[in-house]
């Protein structure tokens, strides 16, 4: 029940609903209608887009898990994000399997490679943990580069059509389908691991570690699953880009893709599964419409010259902006949005 002063539920079957008033349900159903139709109205060029951002959505969603809902800083996604894209890629080319079976082992070793990284976890925090992801990354790439026998080192690594029961899917119109359902599924199961044990015992250990040990939850456990379960995510990112672009090279992978996928949490709201997706649609839209507008610019202008400037200008400046003024991101904004609608005109 919807009042001026906020959402009362009166039942306990009513209070574990994901949405509890008519109008959002609306809202779902209005996004669902809009992702539907995006790729009947918006040019190839957007359409790709689209694909990034849903991918980019899978990882940063994984990342949030770690970062927004443990507490444990990662600076290790892109290595993360590698070891799905190529354990999807190896299995494609030099097995022949169904990519079912390769996205499964892209999920499956991903998460096993996030657990043993993590293990530091266990001493360190802060910081200490950050550089210690640092680390990991460093060795996923060097691994790739120097793995030439498997990975194809610094060549590039061609990955063959996906065909899944007789169905090959190609192009950016059809890939669009398989990547925002499992878009939305990664969102789906990520809102509902929080409302288990094992996601409430993620946000103890986030809130205070020690607390959290002292009523049953062991921090060692959870910390590690946590890695597991983020890196899974990442894993089922990385095999999509693998199948997606047909096309793995390691400088795709570098530090620079961690700290975006950092960046998208960070605007997107931590803490947040639909924050996560709000940061990625913003820091992967952003880039591209500055790609568009400076094709429209003469190429003699301050924009067409300087445009990588001007976009680690506007990553650097959006990060320092959120973190002064709006810590807890997009997702914190679109919150309070909606509460001054259902609370107008008793705003106070």
């Amino acid at each position: 029940m919807a009042t001026t002063t906020g959402v009362y539920q009166r039942s306990y079957r009513a209070d574990l609903a994901l949405r509890h008033t008519r109008v959002e349900y609306v809202r779902l159903a209005l996004a669902f209608a809009l992702v539907v139709v995006l790729p009947y109205v918006v040019s190839p060029f957007w359409l790709n887009v689209l694909c990034q951002i849903g991918i980019a959505a899978i990882g940063a969603i994984g990342l949030n898990i770690l970062v927004g809902y443990t507490g444990q800083i990662s600076l290790g996604q892109g290595g993360f994000l590698a070891v799905g894209a190529y354990a999807a890629g190896v299995m494609s080319t030099r097995t022949g399997l169904s990519p079912l079976v390769g996205v499964l082992v892209a999920v499956v070793v991903t998460a096993a490679a996030g657990a043993v990284f993590g293990l530091p976890a266990l001493r360190l925090k802060g910081l200490y943990l950050a550089i210690a992801t640092l680390a990991s990354q460093q060795i996923i790439v060097w691994l790739i580069i120097h793995w030439d026998w498997v990975t194809g080192g610094v060549d590039a690594l061609v990955v063959e059509p996906v065909e899944i029961f007789g169905w090959t899917i190609t192009g950016d119109s059809q890939w669009y389908w398989v990547i925002m359902g499992l878009a939305a599924l990664a969102a789906i199961t990520a809102t509902n691991l929080f409302r288990t044990g094992v996601g409430r015992a993620f946000i103890a250990i986030r809130d205070h570690d020690i607390a959290a040990e002292v009523i049953g939850v062991d921090p060692a456990r959870y910390k590690i699953l946590a890695f597991a379960v983020s890196s899974a995510y990442v894993g089922l990112a990385g095999a999509l880009t693998a199948y997606w672009t047909q096309v793995l090279i390691w400088d795709r992978f570098t530090l620079d893709t961690s700290i975006r996928y950092l960046a998208m949490i960070i605007v997107g709201g931590l803490g947040s599964v639909s924050g996560a997706v709000y940061g990625a649609a913003f820091m992967i839209a952003v880039p591209a419409y500055l790609d568009q507008l400076s094709l429209k610019v003469s190429s003699d202008s301050f924009l067409a010259q300087d445009l990588p400037a001007i976009k680690l200008l506007i990553f650097g400046l959006t990060i320092v902006l959120f973190l002064v003024f709006e810590p807890k991101g997009l997702a914190r904004i679109w919150e309070r949005m909606k509460d001054y609608f259902r609370l107008w005109p008793f705003r106070y």
